[in-house]
């Protein structure tokens, strides 16, 4: 039994990977789902998708492996996090499609709590800051606006889950209603001091908290899978949100070691220990993974817009057809001009946070065309990556971070890549193994069913495919940089009072 099936339920697709023993992909599936936007800054996910085609594509893993099921031995899951679920006990339905994490319908409620001056009570247990891309103003939308809701939730009759917690009750057969830390620490609910559900919060917010699942390690047991789904029970050993994940992935296991990932969005996690760090420049603290009942924590940026951005020259603009355009494209796009695109498509994230600005370009003229448009959407990752680091430095005591390690769909762009090490001016690393986020999954369940060493020995194993070091000159880094942040306060701007 030496494979493990690593779960990746993302913001646009869902993902199955198979590992052998030494971390080696077996085999891989993916599916992608439609994206529901039922009002301007609406973001739902219909509950359906999410369940078939992570089921989907991990029968099509394992059919592709020709693997005996008996040989793999525990599956391993991550997830988009924040995106709410809210489903009856009794029979599994879904009351309301999921509301996702880059939603910002609850914006006025957030600015309510704001107002009445909860928000330094909730940062104090939860690391958070009041923002819609939290689950728990989520969750009180779903029971405020759904007929019955609140009352069925009162009952008991409802159960509330981020995606892990879904997905392990869906593929336990309603068994087991758990979830992990990490992925508990993001709901804006869960005191990341002590351990547990706050009842504070959840009596400001009006949740009921018998509607909380159990929270576990991130390496644990978590139940085991019917057998009729693949054939045989699964072990359900390792489950964390996304970017934790990819922080495991990455082995930044130790204090300083920091890691940010290009998915649709972007996300840094700096190391912090067995303490938190509160931020004093609105940076999150967050739990990057917790074993035997000790969290390990984290400082965290959140970029709302990165990998999507490019989804937008795609899908919105038409200019491209792949991806893997924007490189090229980039390269031929005239210098001179200086074109800086701000893609605050649903809001600001971290260290701004405005839910209510929306994205703009600067610097167009009558010579711009789709080059400086590429151009511009690669650099927006940079600049952005580099807010966040700087948020992150002045936040952290001990020295400066270490070098960057990189991953998600976006580390694959060497132009995006060696733009991000010259803007930050700082060496960034790309892993071998791009797919960290699904690997740290899989770590996770294979080191609890003794396939995979501890965390000494999956660190040593990290490999480099490229390091990346700084080429432009501070004066032209410093310009730049000053060019980008005229734009981000012109567009904070735009929404001020």
């Amino acid at each position: 039994m030496g494979h493990i099936l690593a779960i990746d339920q993302g913001t646009t697709s869902s993902r199955a990977i198979l590992f052998d023993e030494t971390f080696g992909i077996v085999a891989k599936a993916q599916e992608e789902f439609t994206q529901h936007y039922p009002a301007s800054g609406w973001v739902e996910h219909d509950v359906s998708d999410l369940w078939s085609t992570t089921a989907g594509t991990c029968r099509e893993v394992i059919e592709r492996a020709s693997v005996p099921v008996s040989d793999i031995a525990a599956i391993g899951i991550t997830n988009q996090r924040e995106t709410v679920v809210v489903w009856e006990k009794a029979t599994g339905r879904p009351i309301h499609k999921a509301i996702v994490w880059q939603d910002r319908r609850t914006f006025e409620m957030t600015d309510r709590l704001k107002a009445e001056g909860h928000e330094p009570m909730v940062t104090e247990r939860t690391g958070l800051l009041l923002d819609p891309y939290f689950s728990a103003t989520k969750l009180a939308w779903i029971l405020d606006n759904v007929d019955g809701a609140r009352q069925k939730a009162e009952a008991g009759e409802l159960l509330f889950g981020t995606v892990d917690c879904y997905l392990i009750w869906k593929l336990t057969g309603g068994a087991s209603h758990v979830t992990d830390a990490t992925n508990a620490c993001r709901t804006m609910l869960y005191d990341i001091r002590k351990g547990r559900w706050s009842t504070t919060i959840c009596d400001l917010l009006g949740i009921p908290e018998s509607m909380l699942p159990e929270v576990r390690d991130s390496a644990t047991e978590f139940g085991v899978t019917r057998s009729d789904l693949f054939g045989r029970e699964i072990p359900i050993l390792g489950v964390a949100g996304d970017q934790q994940a990819a922080t495991v992935g990455q082995a930044c296991f130790k204090p300083g070691m920091l890691k940010s990932t290009y998915g649709t969005g972007c996300f840094a996690l700096l190391n912090t220990g067995e303490e938190p760090v509160f931020s004093q420049n609105r940076l999150l603290t967050t739990i990057a993974y917790q074993f035997d009942g000790k969290p390990t924590y984290a400082l965290e940026g959140s970029i709302f817009i990165a990998g999507a951005v490019v989804q937008w020259l795609r899908d919105g603009l038409k200019i491209i057809r792949d991806a893997k355009e924007t490189q090229p494209m980039a390269e031929r796009s005239d210098t001179s001009q200086d074109v800086i695109l701000v893609p605050a498509f649903t809001g600001l994230g971290a260290p701004y946070w405005n839910a209510e600005c929306r994205g703009a370009i600067f610097g167009l003229t009558r010579n711009s065309g789709p080059e400086e448009f590429a151009r511009a959407a690669l650099e927006s990752v940079g600049y952005q990556t580099r807010d966040l680091l700087e948020a992150m430095q002045a936040d952290w005591s001990k020295g400066e971070a270490q070098t960057l390690r990189v991953d998600g769909g976006m580390s694959a762009s060497d132009w995006a890549m060696q733009f991000l090490s010259d803007i930050i001016g700082a060496p960034v690393d790309r892993p071998e193994v791009l797919e960290t986020t699904a690997l740290g999954a899989a770590w996770l369940a294979g080191m609890k069913a003794g396939v995979y060493p501890d965390q000494d020995g999956f660190a040593e194993g990290w490999a480099l495919d490229k390091r990346f070091e700084p080429r432009m000159d501070e004066d032209t880094r410093q310009a730049k940089y000053d060019g980008w942040r005229r734009a981000i306060r012109a567009t904070l701007a735009t929404v001020e009072s």
